[in-house]
């Protein structure tokens, strides 16, 4: 069994009022916070850390909204089917030029996905402002194996992080399979990681032409 969530249509009603929420929240920027995104970003967060459980509404069984900033999650939900949804907030200003963010671990998603009942699902946020107002464009609720690898790359930290290559560019594919997913995060590692292993080498190669200098350096 699938999750009822994303296999029909109805995370795209959750998408909907998710929308609806946002643009019906009275101003929530400062004139200190408006031109800082992380602010705005954090103040996003705690209104749908506030609410978002409200949107769920016939669908949770638990809701918890009390996670460590490093947490895989903002958000998390059981279902009453029994599905486990850990939930990762990412707001976007659409009027800047390049956003990039990371969205979780190889390894920690490799770990998670072992057990099909768990979703790491991905609450896209994007806003523009209209004066001193936020007016929010699109939202997307959707479990990572939902965006295609066209839009995705891997980034350089410990065993790779997951990232959005631009926030201006997504592709989604809806109801697209997890094994198919993964199969293409394995394919990506096999290209990605050679060519880290050959950075490595030539970094190598670099310091021990360095260290040949120092020892061959008289001392002071």
């Amino acid at each position: 069994m699938k999750s009822r969530i994303f296999y029909t249509n109805a995370y795209q009603a959750i998408q909907e009022a998710t929308l609806n929420l946002l643009n019906t929240q009275q101003a929530f920027l400062s004139t200190h916070t408006l031109h800082s995104t992380r602010a705005a970003g954090d103040a996003i967060e705690s209104i749908l850390a506030n609410s978002f459980d409200a949107v769920l509404g016939n669908w949770i069984a638990e809701y918890s909204a009390n996670f460590a900033r490093r947490a895989m999650a903002d958000l998390a939900f059981t279902d009453v089917d029994g599905f486990y949804y850990v939930i990762d907030i990412k707001t976007h200003r659409t009027t800047t030029k390049f956003n990039m963010p990371n969205l979780t671990s190889v390894e920690r998603l490799a770990r998670f996905y072992e057990d099909d009942s768990n979703y790491f699902v991905l609450l896209l946020i994007s806003y523009e402002l209209a004066g001193e107002t936020a007016v929010f464009t699109n939202v997307q609720f959707i479990p990572i194996e939902f965006l295609s690898w066209n839009c995705l790359t891997i980034g350089a930290l410990g065993w790779g992080q997951i990232q959005i290559a631009n926030s201006n560019y997504i592709e989604i594919i809806p109801h697209n399979s997890r094994k198919t997913w993964m199969l293409e995060l394995c394919d990506v590692l096999m290209v990605f990681y050679p060519k880290e292993i050959s950075k490595i080498t030539t970094r190598i190669a670099h310091f021990e032409s360095i260290k040949a200098f120092w020892l061959a350096k008289p001392e002071d």
